[in-house]
């Protein structure tokens, strides 16, 4: 309903539609290449943060802003990286609404890169890059952040930690038991 050209006023007249013209195997044709973006999004996000956290705070203080900053720059890196998926997942997606008879007729993740890297070369990977970073930036800092910020409301600022930091202190403590 966002894309260029949509008809459809409604969720629900968009689905029937989409429905009648392909069937339910539709609504899932980019499901796989959304996994395959979502991990590796997720573990270059928690693994940037990891880094780029040391660098900001090597002695592990208590600061709120190496949260919120190195969530952010994390997000930018992770939306980087997996860029190339995204943008085949957005071919995958608009699929129907294209006036390009080629994409119409993407089956997946494979037809869709194949598609993508004919018509617009490698660079074609890259399109949407700089506001993919831009609109995410804020969102994974603001992931990072709001537990750190809900802890300190609480007054338990010397325990503010993120989730991520809770999770990577319990599964630490779950090993040295071991």
């Amino acid at each position: 309903m966002q894309a260029q050209g949509a008809t459809h006023k409604t969720i629900a007249q968009c689905a029937r539609a989409v429905y009648r013209a392909e069937g339910l195997q539709a609504f899932y044709v980019s499901y796989p290449t959304t996994l395959c973006m979502t991990v590796p999004f997720t573990a270059t996000q928690f693994v940037a943060y990891e880094s780029i956290s040391k660098v900001m705070n090597p002695n592990k203080e208590y600061d709120p802003l190496t949260h919120c900053v190195a969530g952010g720059l994390a997000g930018a890196v992770a939306a980087a990286v997996t860029t190339p998926l995204d943008v085949i997942k957005t071919l995958l997606q608009t699929r129907g609404i294209t006036q390009d008879p080629e994409a119409r007729t993407a089956r997946g993740l494979f037809d869709a890169a194949t598609i993508i890297q004919r018509k617009f070369g490698w660079t074609g990977f890259l399109r949407g890059i700089r506001p993919r970073i831009i609109s995410t930036m804020p969102s994974t800092a603001i992931c990072w952040y709001v537990p750190v910020l809900i802890n300190e409301r609480n007054h338990h600022a010397d325990s503010c930690r993120t989730s991520y930091e809770m999770a990577k202190a319990y599964f630490k403590h779950q090993q040295d038991e071991t």
